[in-house]
């Protein structure tokens, strides 16, 4: 009998990637591509395209796992997508008759969260709170053999609760519209586009996170102000999910998780924002780097169609 291959599809707001893994989880293939962003049709189009891609690789039909920015509602109607053209749409219905074969959908964080549980720095951790730091903020929660996900799949959706006032407050911070429809969200500050903004709020002119890193490496002040800034938010962000959800480890992911200087800080900027008696667990970098999203897919179409 010949074993099916397993296809993990990361959906991003500026490309896609797709990967093909054997059983074992070992990777045989991958490519990426511009994410369309504004057609429906055109993004189903090019999904079916390189899903018959793969199957010509494979001489196969692979079973299939998708994560995508966003969650679904009780109606299977996507919502909150960085993607504009998938909001509203059901997705997971019209690629089932476009490719007539089971397609699994997973929020792009928690598919992350599920791979490095499962294969990455969180292996042999029964609770793994995971955290991506990139051009948004969200993660998720692994526990007991299973990720957890809640009744509307909003468990590590914390990049859209509010950063704690205090913060706001001692750094003089405005508060900053979110793409959600909410103003303030921790997202607006955490993320890499929050640490360009906070760079920017400090230094008063335009700044990247690229130009961020280079000025506070060399010892610019208004860098070293962001970043002491960046950290204190940071760090009350994670206390809170350590509060909520008592993990047994931290793993980080995201473009920033690449910033030694950021990760090391961490654990003691987490620890200023908890009471007394309450340790932060040991913080780990992803094993899987970019792989993870595609690899976690991948994991969950081949639970749903095991």
């Amino acid at each position: 009998m010949v074993m099916k291959l397993c296809y993990g599809l990361d959906i991003g707001g500026t490309k896609m990637e797709l990967a093909i893994f054997d059983q074992q989880m070992q990777l045989q293939h991958e490519w990426r591509l511009a994410t369309p962003t504004t057609d429906y049709a055109d993004f189903l189009q090019q999904l079916c395209t390189q899903i018959t891609k793969a199957d010509q690789l494979s001489g196969q039909l692979g079973q299939l796992g998708i994560a995508l920015p966003g969650i679904q509602d009780a109606s299977g109607q996507v919502i909150s997508s960085n993607v504009p053209c998938l909001n509203g749409q059901q997705v997971v219905a019209d690629l089932q008759q476009l490719l007539q074969r089971p397609v699994t959908i997973g929020n792009d964080c928690r598919c992350f969260v599920l791979s490095e549980a499962v294969l990455g720095a969180g292996r042999g951790f029964n609770r793994v709170l995971g955290v991506i730091l990139g051009t948004g903020c969200g993660g998720g929660f692994y526990a007991d053999g299973s990720l957890q996900q809640g009744r509307q799949q909003l468990v590590g959706e914390f990049g859209h609760q509010s950063l704690a006032a205090r913060v706001v407050q001692q750094h003089r911070l405005p508060l900053y519209p979110c793409g959600c429809g909410l103003v303030g969200c921790a997202e607006t500050y955490v993320s890499g586009r929050g640490l360009a903004r906070l760079y920017q709020h400090f230094a008063g002119e335009p700044k990247s996170t690229y130009q961020w890193l280079e000025d506070y490496r060399s010892g610019q002040p208004a860098a070293v102000h962001a970043f002491a800034a960046y950290m204190d938010a940071l760090g009350s962000v994670l206390a809170a999910q350590l509060l909520a959800y008592d993990p047994d480890v931290l793993v980080l992911g995201g473009g920033l998780s690449d910033i030694a200087e950021l990760v090391a800080a961490v654990p003691e900027a987490t620890q200023q924002h908890l009471f007394a008696g309450v340790q932060v667990p040991p913080v780990k970098v992803a094993e899987g780097g970019a792989a993870s999203g595609k690899r976690g897919a991948a994991l969950l179409g081949a639970k749903a169609n095991g």
